[in-house]
């Protein structure tokens, strides 16, 4: 092969070299510049869930996913935050606030029963019993106002209900935790007396307990809430 041919084949090699290189720069550039529009679009577009959940992916698209799925879980924490302290500001009953509400029982519920006022508050409120009556049905049925009942400590019972599973003499009502116990007599309000318009001790009286003072002690409680 003379020199003349060795030359034009060196020339052409590094012409090919050089447009290979033009074109894999060219290449690299547009598919960045493709990759990054993707990113936008999805950051930009608002995915929801159940979207995400129903489309056939690529590698890529999986790490833009998985990006969108911790953003929307970091703004769903930080929307529920921002609305539990919104709540926190609402007048929820007898112009006080929930915390305010839940304080005031507080100054009410001792031993067994301290502390649990924000409980007695929230759970009284979304059932629709007022939270005082509550309250004072439980101090007048465990004597938590001074020394809780053998049925309370034992049985985690705070109304005076009957029921299964039983716990102890005469068919009162067992319940595991005092959270459920509380829970569970509120509901018994909620779903037998208040339903059926059955709102004051008064009303609520003859139905609930054999006592014919029964609901001026309850009325009592409701008055020492009150003024505390």
């Amino acid at each position: 092969m003379n020199l003349k041919k060795i030359v034009e084949m060196s020339t052409l090699s590094v012409l090919v070299l050089a447009m290979f290189v033009i074109n894999l720069n060219i290449y690299k550039k547009v598919e960045y510049k493709t990759i990054n529009s993707r990113y936008e679009s999805a950051r930009n577009y608002e995915i929801k869930q159940a979207d995400i959940d129903s489309i056939t992916v690529t590698t890529f698209d999986n790490y833009i996913i998985n990006q969108l799925n911790n953003q929307i879980i970091e703004q769903n924490e930080q929307a529920y935050q921002e609305y539990q302290e919104y709540l926190k500001t609402l007048v929820v009953y007898d112009g006080m606030t929930m915390d305010e509400l839940a304080e005031k029982l507080n100054k009410s519920l001792k031993n067994e029963l301290s502390g649990y006022g924000y409980l007695y508050a929230s759970y009284s409120l979304e059932t629709g019993v007022d939270p005082y009556l509550a309250v004072a049905i439980s101090l007048h049925e465990t004597g938590c106002n001074g020394n809780c009942s053998t049925l309370m400590k034992e049985c985690n019972n705070v109304g005076g209900q009957k029921g299964s599973p039983s716990c102890g003499s005469y068919g009162y009502k067992y319940y595991a935790t005092l959270e459920d116990g509380i829970k569970g007599y509120i509901d018994n309000i909620a779903n037998n007396y208040v339903s059926m318009g059955l709102t004051t001790p008064e009303l609520m009286a003859k139905k609930y307990a054999a006592s014919t003072t029964w609901a001026e002690k309850v009325n009592y409680y409701i008055n020492l809430i009150k003024s505390r």
